[in-house]
């Protein structure tokens, strides 16, 4: 399956926050919209980086309780792993595996048109497994086959 067919049923955009917001301004938006992973851009054309749950873990663990003030420019990942609409799902699973990460930026050309992330990549398989699962039974069963 392609990224973009991910990208169809799951529904394209990113959440972004800018360079000059606050650590704890950032968490709170994770926690409000149940999510793990900022773009953090300038405008909604350019993107900078980004900005993941782990990305703040190791923010606390090195600077302790000012991390929580810290500009998220100072924390943010610049490095950010990204795919192509037109990449298999395997391509991004490997990214995912050699990158460590759990968050791959999807792009359409320069354009950021979303995030994959190990979820979707999971829900992904187990919707896939099921499929494979009732179509095994149905061909044992005789049902649906003529």
């Amino acid at each position: 399956m392609l990224v973009g067919e991910i990208m169809k049923n799951k529904g394209v955009g990113v959440i972004a926050v800018a360079p000059d917001q606050t650590m704890v301004e950032v968490l709170r938006l994770f926690r409000d919209n149940n999510i793990g992973f900022v773009v953090v851009s300038q405008s909604n054309d350019e993107y900078l980086g980004s900005l993941s749950e782990r990305d703040c873990c190791n923010a606390v663990a090195e600077y302790g309780a000012e991390a929580a003030m810290m500009r998220v420019a100072d924390v943010m990942n610049r490095n950010v792993a990204t795919c192509s609409t037109r990449d298999l799902l395997p391509v991004v699973m490997g990214i995912m595996t050699q990158r460590r990460t759990r968050h791959v930026l999807v792009m359409d050309g320069g354009d950021v048109v979303g995030v994959v992330s190990i979820g979707d990549v999971v829900k992904h398989r187990l919707d896939e497994a099921q499929r494979t699962e009732q179509e095994l039974q149905d061909y044992i069963c005789g049902t649906r086959y003529h």
